[in-house]
């Protein structure tokens, strides 16, 4: 199978390889017939035929949609298929296709039912129908991507279309909704509107991410959705715009185009999508993307393009808005909020800080979309009214200047202030609430988004004074007091599941490290927050226990979100509980493994196992290879269990794996499940205190960029944050950085990546 975008069509033949030049492709494929009996392309087939008396064969397809070249594609081999077909809102007939390797049709049925809603979602909430009398889709093992949107002819990395539930955990089952989602919404938002050239990536990448997350909260929790989201974004895009390596969401130069495909890009472009929604509300956003359509459909768009599309269907100004186009960093907004009992007003200041990044030592103001809510006394919101313009539609000010002041009159009582909900806007947010005021918002909070992510900020507030602590105190009684916090939560059951599951996951060691940013010790790390889990565990023992035997689905297994929550929620609760440690809590992991009836279990507690070592530990390690090592993708989980297990024998390990028979230095998944969960994910292992994890990954990028630059480049990611880290570490990670940098015959990819990370960082 071939693959384009962004530059790949030029090694096929001569073309003016840009994404600006669009033409109509008429496709002739001529092969073997035994060996390659399958013949695909983009469009719709026009002719079939046999040459050569049988022995060769030929197709002809014809994409009557002008593309760039980028989306080109073209697929041979022994392939089978499994069909559907979907009938368009115009009554339209389209064939539906999912070709994979023989032998692995069953595990395509959660896909293609992906597909079909994703069809009927875009029609419902967009108006876009799907254009061509066949889509098909092709599944392949080697993959640098996820996917690839080529148009009528999607190819995808087989670990985002074969799942079933003895092979595949839930959040692989949302990976494939959300992935088979994305690629299909880039029929119109990248192929029929594409890009002008590749600085507008964020114009196809981030609209479509926004999009493929509203499709996951339709089908899905919204507010579960959000906080995944949220997540993800402040997991990778965040430590990118601290770093090195921070650039806008357009950025303005390049010197890998490969470098270019990043979080900043992808989710930071949905957050500035989803913003523009904040500031024209919901129908103004439909308004606003109908233009666009009618606008610019055939053609090479701009984000200016795009904007201007927002600001004439909706009578609004988003010239200062632009700024999230062109400045790079993350926005802190530091609050306050002063009451006066008088005059029953409260006065909230917001002010900009814009720190600098990279090239960009000073910045402007931005536009920010604020969503908040004033909680009285009662729990209950406050209505909204500003002193000088009334009323405040949808919750939402307007933040435009480095400091504003924001009067709401009508304020009965000193009210406790939630601030930035459902994260309107992709900022850090800085303001002084007690323990208490965060475990009301958690009780309290009508934006289910703060409640989350009150919970969130009260535990890292328990984690970093954790990693400060002097003293090995068994219980800290602020400590005790977030637990039963949460505990709260956990016991009410307007609450679903997943929700609930969402509250008992503690920040990872990764956002510990992220928050406090400065002479980061990972150890320290790593003991807090098992620490945090343990007290937990104890403080809730009995409702997790409890949890933990309810949510039991007796070897039933469905995809649905519902289901999924439940088993999400036991999860949780098995964490903490296995966190105390004790020789019941031992014996209850091991049965969860043994006695697992779907690979959500099975994998969680995998997981769980392979971090605390020992007998239970390799027998189930054992066990899972035995089960699945003829399974190419299953076996990625062995792997990724061992690669990201926080002990001190876990390089060794690894080390020994990179030598394993199924392991391979040219295969992409392989490479991800062990060479990059433990650069990535392992915080405490990659940053040892001796360097060694920073001199084996550098090993395998050196290695791994004769051959695959584009993967090699990902690999130094686990390095973005090493300005950050204490002295002795951050002296080690310098010498591995330049000893990269130094290697003879660096591709272009890994020489960008190392060269902006060994910079110096720009002055505050």
């Amino acid at each position: 199978c071939t693959q384009c975008e962004p530059e790949g069509f030029r090694r096929i033949t001569y073309f003016l390889d840009r994404p600006d030049v669009l033409a109509i492709y008429t496709t002739r494929i001529e092969a073997d017939a035994e060996e390659a009996p399958v013949l695909l392309s983009n469009g719709n087939p026009v002719e079939r035929g046999t040459i050569d008396g049988g022995k060769r064969h030929y197709a002809v397809w014809k994409d009557p949609f002008p593309k760039p070249s980028y989306l080109f594609a073209l697929v041979g081999g022994n392939l089978s298929a499994v069909t559907s077909t979907f009938r368009t809102k115009s009554g339209r007939k389209v064939d539906l296709a999912i070709y994979v390797e023989p032998g692995k049709e069953n595990r395509c049925g959660w896909a293609m039912d992906s597909l079909k809603r994703a069809m009927r979602w875009d029609e419902e909430r967009f108006g876009l129908e799907y254009d061509l009398d066949v889509f098909n889709i092709v599944a392949v093992s080697d993959f640098n991507m996820g996917a690839m949107e080529n148009k009528g002819l999607n190819i995808f990395n087989d670990r985002l279309i074969l799942v079933s539930p003895e092979t595949a955990t839930d959040a692989i089952y949302e990976a494939v909704e959300s992935v088979v989602a994305h690629e299909y919404f880039h029929n119109w938002t990248g192929n029929r509107i594409t890009c002008r050239d590749w600085f507008q990536l964020c114009l196809k990448e981030g609209l479509t991410v926004y999009r493929d997350q509203e499709f996951s909260a339709d089908e899905r929790s919204r507010t579960v959705q959000r906080i995944s989201d949220v997540r993800q974004l402040k997991a990778h895009q965040f430590p990118e715009d601290a770093g090195p390596l921070a650039h806008p969401v357009r950025p303005e130069s390049y010197i890998e185009i490969n470098n270019f495909y990043t979080a900043t890009v992808y989710e930071k472009g949905a957050e500035v999508i989803r913003m523009i929604e904040q500031i024209v509300g919901r129908d103004g956003f439909r308004a606003g993307m109908d233009l666009y359509i009618k606008r610019h459909d055939g053609q090479a768009a701009t984000v200016e393009q795009f904007v201007k599309c927002f600001e004439d269907a909706n009578g609004v100004d988003l010239s200062q808005f632009m700024l999230w186009y062109k400045q790079a960093g993350t926005p802190e907004l530091i609050c306050s909020l002063d009451y006066n009992e008088a005059r029953k007003e409260a006065k909230l200041t917001v002010e900009q800080v814009l720190k600098p990044t990279p090239g960009q030592p000073n910045k402007k103001p931005m536009h920010i979309p604020l969503r908040l809510g004033l909680l009285g006394g009662n729990g209950e919101d406050i209505d909204l009214n500003l002193a000088d313009s009334g009323p405040v539609p949808d919750g939402v000010i307007h933040v435009k200047k480095r400091k504003q002041t924001f009067r709401f009159t009508h304020v009965p009582s000193k009210p406790v202030p939630s601030l930035l909900r459902g994260f309107s806007a992709p900022v850090k947010l800085n303001i002084d609430l007690s323990d208490r005021d965060l475990a009301f918002l958690m009780a309290n909070d009508s934006d289910l988004f703060n409640r989350w992510q009150a919970a969130n900020t009260y535990a890292m507030r328990m984690l970093i004074q954790l990693v400060k602590a002097r003293t090995e105190e068994r219980r800290p009684a602020q400590a005790v007091a977030y637990a039963q916090a949460l505990g709260a939560s956990l016991r009410n059951e307007d609450l679903e599941p997943a929700y609930r599951a969402e509250l008992l996951k503690l920040p990872s060691e990764n956002d510990i490290a992220r928050e406090i940013a400065k002479n980061v010790d990972p150890d320290a790390i790593h003991r807090a927050r098992k620490r945090l889990l343990r007290i937990i565990g104890e403080t809730l023992g009995a409702e997790l226990e409890d949890i933990y035997k309810s949510f039991d689905d007796g070897g039933k297994f469905s995809p649905d979100a519902a289901s999924a929550g439940r088993r999400a929620l036991r999860n949780a609760a098995l964490t903490l509980l296995s966190a105390r440690n004790t020789a019941a809590d031992k014996v209850r992991l091991a049965d969860h493994y043994w006695k697992a009836s779907n690979m959500t279990e099975a994998a969680h507690a995998l997981y769980l196992l392979a971090a605390r070592g020992g007998t239970d530990a390799k027998k189930a390690l054992d066990d899972f290879y035995q089960r699945w090592k003829g399974d190419h993708l299953v076996i990625d989980t062995w792997f990724a269990a061992q690669a990201i297990s926080p002990l001190a024998g876990t390089l060794a390990r690894v080390k020994a794996l990179t030598r394993h028979p199924l392991f391979s230095l040219t295969t992409p998944n392989k490479v991800r499940a062990l060479i990059g969960n433990f650069a990535a994910q392992n915080l405490v292992q990659f940053n040892r205190p001796d360097g060694a994890g920073y001199e084996f990954v550098v090993e395998q990028v050196l290695a791994i960029d004769k051959f695959n630059p584009q993967i090699a480049a990902r690999m130094l990611s686990g390095f973005r944050s090493w300005r950050e880290l204490e002295p002795g570490r951050r002296k080690l990670a310098r010498k591995a950085l330049r000893q990269v940098a130094k290697a003879k015959g660096l591709s272009r990819d890994v020489t960008e990546i190392v060269t902006k990370m060994l910079e110096a960082p720009p002055a505050d």
